[in-house]
């Protein structure tokens, strides 16, 4: 039953309940959390995976084919195997709040949540996106067969606007809450308090780069792939995904870099014309970034046939070049001798180095140099690849408990 309060009953009033419609969230904080990788859990999200892959609509979005293909069963069997999963739980009720920008976002932290134990409320984008409808839609159809019928509880899907009561009453009732989003939606959702032994899960405003040996892409036999693998990784989200490059930094002699650079932005620039539309207001946004941004840093405008892709170039590394991004294609690129030459700017805002050309062994040098940044090094076309470690987050240790019997 459901509290009898003023609070909740306002509260219930507000929210527009996706699934289930007749949610009793009260209750949920009474309902056993289980193992991580549950077998039912487990099996539900295989379920999930072929439904998505065989749905003809699924077919339409990237985004939907690779969440799909991430959590089918020979994925989530490799996971499980890497992992010690002996006299764990879940925590108990995770609250999600999704980003409003990265529409498939919700449904990666909603499994996380679910693989890790918990029971899972997820607050979905405000903002329309056919995607979280397919994705949304056929969870409930899987969820909704008999043999699933456990676990219905552990998935709650509610859309609601900003609201400060709203905010309070599903922090009272969670054990983790997991905020995705800038850092002011972080700022303000910190103010409301948690339960004393519940605590927050934070994903902050990031910043990404790709490094690229400029020898080897020189040589490269398809350097339409690496292009095209650049394309997926910058422009399917518009450059909002938190992996997304801004700024692109070309290792070796000035040579080559000159020959690499030639042929990647003419590669990229064929890919961007006839997959890419440019917004008006989009084109607007970036010449006036640059503006800002040579106001206070040193950078010159590399040529291009027009601004569906703007460079600009680093004469020098500047601190803080994080502070001015844009989307739409805008990217900010740099000649270095070595890797190491980045490290002096390299902040906690970092998240993703995507990188061609370079040998594991290089990174792992690379980050005993004490790096402040970065949690996540991967190849270009890999950087929107979710992973359960996420921002320097286990999330399945993060969001379980270990029960310690002596």
């Amino acid at each position: 039953m459901r509290l009898n309060t003023d609070r909740s009953r306002i509260v219930y009033d507000k929210l527009n309940f996706i699934f289930p419609l007749n949610a009793d969230l009260d209750k949920l904080g009474l309902i056993p959390s289980v193992k991580p990788f549950d077998d039912g859990i487990c099996r539900l999200l295989s379920i999930l995976s072929k439904a998505l892959l065989n749905n003809p609509e699924s077919k339409k979005y990237s985004d939907i084919a690779a969440f799909a293909f991430w959590c089918r069963k020979g994925n989530i069997e490799l996971m499980k195997k890497e992992r010690v999963l002996d006299l764990r739980l879940g925590r108990g009720v995770v609250l999600h709040i999704a980003p409003s920008n990265v529409p498939v976002n919700f449904a990666y932290s909603m499994v996380a949540g679910l693989l890790a134990g918990n029971i899972n409320i997820i607050r979905l984008p405000t903002k329309s996106f056919e995607q979280v409808n397919i994705i949304c839609d056929t969870l409930i159809s899987v969820l909704e067969m008999e043999e699933f019928e456990k676990y219905r509880d552990f998935v709650t899907l509610v859309k609601y606007d900003k609201d400060d009561e709203i905010n309070q009453y599903l922090s009272s009732i969670c054990d983790v809450r997991i905020i995705w989003g800038g850092d002011n939606t972080i700022w303000e959702l910190r103010k409301v308090p948690l339960k004393p032994r519940a605590f927050d899960i934070t994903f902050a405003d990031r910043y990404s780069i790709s490094v690229i040996d400029s020898e080897k892409y020189r040589m490269e036999e398809n350097p339409k792939k690496v292009a095209q693998d650049f394309y997926n990784d910058t422009y399917l989200f518009d450059q909002n995904a938190c992996t997304s490059p801004h700024f692109i930094v070309w290792v070796g002699q000035e040579r080559t870099i000159g020959d690499a650079k030639e042929m990647f932005w003419s590669e990229l620039y064929k890919i961007v014309k006839s997959q890419y539309k440019l917004q008006p207001v989009q084109a607007v946004d970036k010449l006036a970034t640059f503006y800002t941004a040579a106001a206070n840093m040193d950078i010159i405008e590399a040529e291009m046939p027009d601004n569906l892709i703007i460079r600009a170039k680093l004469n020098k590394l500047s601190e803080g070049i994080e502070e001015y991004r844009c989307q739409g294609g805008y990217f900010y690129e740099y000649s270095a001798e070595s890797l190491e030459e980045i490290i002096p700017i390299i902040n906690q805002k970092y998240q993703t180095l995507s990188y061609y050309g370079f040998d594991k062994q290089v990174f792992k040098s690379f980050i005993g140099s004490g790096l402040k940044g970065f949690d996540r090094i991967v190849p270009i076309g890999k950087t929107l690849d979710f992973s359960l470690y996420w921002d320097g987050y286990d999330l399945i240790s993060t969001l379980s408990r270990i029960i310690d019997i002596l």
